[in-house]
């Protein structure tokens, strides 16, 4: 494919893996005139026609599903090329981006951000709030703060240790049902859950509290969402310590019975650990998180 424009490939690649010109727009950024441009440039350049339309999604041809595993070669050495370089710049000056969840870019971030900003003011902080795990091997991020150990053998992982969650109701909630002396008084209760309901009702039952999934009529992937539910009034929730202290009217209920251990990883590239701009980011990112976990109290 010598001679081929590589933005070309990249359009190619990403509508192909999102089956859409509208969803691989919205993650390359470009607009979906642009991408479809592109697209029908490579075509041109290679005389292969690559998608067909059926219905609103784009089918990769024959030709094209032949083309795709080139792509994605070129996408992976680009991708090592990229990160090769990211890691051997030792000029302080530039961008670190950190993938985080929206609760973690909500009640964690701001304190870190401004350390970060006394420290290194020379650095561009990008944070991407988002409950997906970004792809650090394609540098969706630099550094990613996230509740599961990483499998990937390219990150390096850091459990740095727990912050705790429990069981939370809303003053105006507790007026209306009452404060829970134990299990049972909840066998009625409204909960507010994460999805996929099932995990969150198995993860539950193993730090001892049990309650059906049809108590589950409200549902998001989104923690913050469901913590504003939860001070609403709307039902009971699964709420971080650190969140519910700055949020007032919010009560745990069974504290002694449901204390539930979230794990906190800081990750990054192994390739990155060279960079000292990003080093400096992740020591400082470490350090607050270990603070954090440690007293509980607000990173800053």
């Amino acid at each position: 494919m010598s001679g081929i424009d590589w933005n070309l490939v990249r359009a190619f690649r990403a509508t192909a893996e999102a089956g859409s010109l509208s969803a691989a727009s919205r993650k390359l950024g470009l607009s979906q005139p642009t991408l479809s441009r592109q697209v029908a440039a490579l075509e041109e350049q290679l005389a292969v026609t690559l998608f067909e339309r059926v219905g609103k999604r784009l089918v990769l041809t024959a030709g094209g599903a032949g083309m795709l595993e080139h792509a994605r070669q070129m996408a992976a050495a680009a991708e090592a090329l990229a990160l090769s370089a990211a890691g051997q710049a030792s000029d302080l000056s530039g961008r670190v981006s950190l993938s985080v969840t929206d609760a973690v870019a909500t009640h964690v971030m701001p304190g870190i951000v401004e350390r970060l900003r006394r420290e290194v003011p020379q650095v561009t902080i990008v944070v991407i709030a988002t409950d997906a795990l970004s792809d650090l091997r394609r540098r969706e991020a630099d550094i990613a703060i996230r509740h599961v150990r990483p499998t990937e053998p390219e990150l390096i992982g850091r459990l740095i240790g727990d912050l705790a969650a429990r069981l939370y109701a809303s003053d105006g909630w507790i007026e209306r049902h009452g404060l829970p002396r134990a299990a049972s008084d909840l066998s009625d209760a409204t909960f507010l859950a994460f999805d996929p309901v099932e995990r969150f009702v198995e993860h539950l039952e193993l730090h001892g509290f049990r309650f059906a999934p049809e108590q589950c009529p409200v549902v998001s992937n989104s923690a913050s969402a469901l913590w504003e539910m939860t001070r609403r009034g709307i039902g009971v929730g699964v709420v971080l310590d650190i969140a519910a202290a700055r949020m007032p009217g919010l009560k745990a209920i069974l504290p002694e019975l449901v204390s539930i251990p979230v794990p906190v990883w800081l990750v990054t590239h192994r390739e990155l650990q060279t960079s000292r701009r990003i080093r400096l980011v992740y020591d400082v990112v470490a350090d607050e998180l270990r603070r954090l976990v440690l007293t509980g109290a607000d990173p800053g």
